[in-house]
């Protein structure tokens, strides 16, 4: 194939990745109808129809299904070149692609995103934000931003901030209901649980004299992290929250801190940790500078509470 395919080819794995031809322009930053010519472009160049395209769905078919492996390799092919390019004369281009919780599309990550972008203009970027754990292998991606324990994989781990939770909530909801003096007595109160990426039975409290494992009954269960943080702050009840989340709602008088000798922990006593993981192999500069942003964000983060300690 020409090299003029290329862009012929991004359009074409894009509109495959996401499913979508809006999707896949808004990704690129093209108009629908110029990612449609693309795509059309190429079909006349292979002479086979690569999309089953309906009014509310995007399908590839079985030459699109061949074709797709072979884009990627040739995408690939060209962002090392490019890569190795941009290395010499210490640019940085392209696309970063990554996936990240949903809470850090509140605030944090778009701040960070407009510092990265003045710094590096030529580079744009994709994020996915969803509470749900993303192979960025599988999913063609530059890594993925993770929190509570990282898991063994071959995936590298890159570490980005410590934190520790506690249970929080709104000062209206504890008016209403009291203040429990006792993990036992969270069993009459609304327990707002977290559900992804996971469920838990169990939440495990440690203060500096003892640890309890404490059977959640939960009033509420949300799958978005946001949603559950958003709760407690509306006085739906108490949430088990990071600290780094929690503590600036609670200096605005937002939010309070219940049971605050306690810590909520791994079974075997540990903190949580914000992290990213990526596939093995050397990170393109683009990739690197991004992550030392979100990595400045967690130093900034230690620095505050050191000052308050």
């Amino acid at each position: 194939m020409a090299l003029d395919m290329l862009g012929e080819l991004e359009a074409f794995a894009t509109v495959a990745r996401k499913r979508s031809f809006v999707a896949a322009a808004r990704t690129l930053g093209r108009s629908p109808s110029a990612l449609t010519r693309a795509v059309q472009a190429l079909e006349e160049s292979v002479g086979v129809k690569l999309f089953n395209r309906s009014s509310n769905a995007v399908s590839l078919t079985e030459a699109g299904e061949r074709l797709l492996p072979h884009a990627y390799k040739m995408l690939d092919l060209q962002r090392e070149a490019d890569e190795d390019l941009a290395g010499i004369s210490g640019q940085a281009y392209g696309w970063v692609r990554f996936s990240a919780p949903e809470f850090l599309g509140h605030g944090v990550l778009p701040r960070l995103i407009a510092q990265y972008a003045e710094r590096y203009p030529d580079v744009s970027v994709d994020v996915i934000f969803t509470d749900e754990i993303i192979d960025p292998a599988k999913s063609k991606l530059d890594f993925s931003i993770r929190g509570a324990f990282a898991q063994s994989s071959e995936l590298i781990g890159y570490p980005l901030w410590n934190y520790s939770r506690y249970l929080y909530a709104s000062p209206g909801y504890l008016e209403r209901r009291g203040v429990p003096d006792s993990i036992e007595a969270l069993e009459s109160h609304s327990l707002i649980l977290h559900t992804a990426p996971r469920i838990l039975k169990e939440w495990n409290f440690r203060s500096e004299e003892q640890a309890i494992s404490f059977r959640v009954h939960p009033k509420f269960r949300f799958s978005s992290g946001l949603a559950v943080f958003q709760a407690a702050l509306a006085g739906v009840g108490i949430a088990r929250l990071a600290d780094w989340m929690a503590e600036p709602e609670v200096e605005a008088g937002r939010l309070l801190r219940v049971c605050p000798e306690y810590k909520l922990t791994s079974s075997s006593g540990e903190s949580p940790q914000m992290h990213a993981v990526y596939p093995a192999g050397n990170l393109p500069l683009r990739v690197k500078s991004m992550l030392e942003v979100i990595r400045g964000f967690g130093d900034s983060l230690g620095r505050k509470h050191a000052v308050t300690l």
